[in-house]
């Protein structure tokens, strides 16, 4: 069996038939035939050639059909097809090209110029297989590479945020469970995929910028004075000069620092407005909050989560948005969502 390639050689007159089969054989091509359109169309179905040499006019199936057809199967649509007829007028050249053929050559032909055509497709063709399997390739090296990227990046943020929870006691694995929801709550408002991720990942490290609060104010049981709500205030600021350097494929310092930006322009620490915080911000703020009020406290005990979802009803539109909020809702209302362990 020779490896200089495939070809299905179709014509409805035997004779002709016969005299391209022995020219190509001859060159050494493994070659089959076909005297009729069906014929050409089962034998490149079941086994697809590398190019196909196709008669136009033929009884109950022409060459146009046969290409046509071939270009709408998966299986064959890339086998390169040359006509080789008697067809000299132009249009009906177009009319080939427009169907999916890649060359014509016109009988009577030279036996030179048929094979030389035939090694020009043949060897465009494979080029044409090898660049695929080439970008194939490199496309799966980029994806392991990137996913080993995004893991590595995963690990160092969640060493980062371990850090402040080990400042602050009372409020350990905070972080990793405002993600979790905000990670769901993005995917409930069906937002895409990546987005999803980097939402996730700024949940993860949103109170990032408390690394500078000192620890006697974090884990303080009482009441908070002004001054020391001050310094609190600080952390969402803090927690953007910090990841701003990083080159996340998410704006995660951003989000982090809108946190605790509110739709009426209450928030802190620019007192964004609406659309002027990020979608990503608003989502981890309603996660944020949530998440604190279903949660054991110095200064309180848990409230749970059906007060944390009332009291977040009552800043719907004020204080949070509310499509978030409604999707949190859903969450817990008609999903089940709960915290993990």
């Amino acid at each position: 069996m020779t490896d200089k390639g495939k070809i299905l050689a179709v014509d409805d007159t035997p004779a002709s038939l016969r005299l391209l089969t022995e020219i190509l054989k001859e060159e050494g091509y493994e070659v089959r035939s076909a005297i009729s359109g069906e014929l050409a169309l089962r034998a490149a179905t079941i086994n697809p050639p590398d190019l196909m040499l196709l008669d136009i006019r033929m009884p109950q199936m022409d060459g146009y059909e046969v290409c046509r057809r071939l270009k709408a199967q998966a299986a064959t649509r890339d086998v390169p097809v040359i006509f080789v007829s008697a067809v000299t007028e132009m249009d009906e050249k177009l009319h080939g090209f427009g169907v999916g053929a890649v060359d014509f050559v016109t009988k009577p032909y030279q036996h030179e110029e048929l094979l030389a055509r035939v090694r020009t497709h043949l060897e465009l063709n494979h080029l044409r297989h090898h660049l695929e399997d080439l970008v194939a390739e490199r496309t799966a090296e980029l994806r392991e590479s990137e996913k080993k990227l995004k893991t590595s990046l995963l690990d160092s943020i969640t060493a980062l945020a371990a850090i402040v929870e080990l400042r602050d006691p009372y409020t350990a694995g905070h972080q990793r469970r405002v993600a979790q929801l905000a990670m769901a709550i993005a995917r409930e408002l069906q937002l895409p995929e990546e987005q999803v991720e980097g939402v996730h990942l700024a949940g993860v490290v949103h109170d990032v910028g408390k690394i500078r609060v000192p620890a006697e104010i974090l884990s303080k049981p009482g009441r908070l004075t002004e001054l020391e709500m001050a310094i609190i205030r600080e952390h969402a600021q803090t927690g953007y000069e910090i990841l701003k350097a990083i080159d996340f494929p998410w704006p995660i310092a951003q989000i982090v620092q809108q946190h605790h930006e509110r739709q009426d322009g209450s928030g802190y620490p620019q007192g964004l407005r609406s659309e002027q915080i990020m979608l990503e911000a608003r989502i981890v703020a309603v996660a944020d909050v949530v998440e604190a009020m279903s949660s054991h406290r110095p200064y309180r005990a848990a409230l749970g989560a059906d007060s944390a979802l009332k009291e977040m009803e009552r800043g719907r539109g004020t204080l949070y948005d509310a499509a978030v909020i409604d999707a949190c809702n859903r969450l817990f209302t008609e999903k089940q969502f709960a915290f993990s362990a």
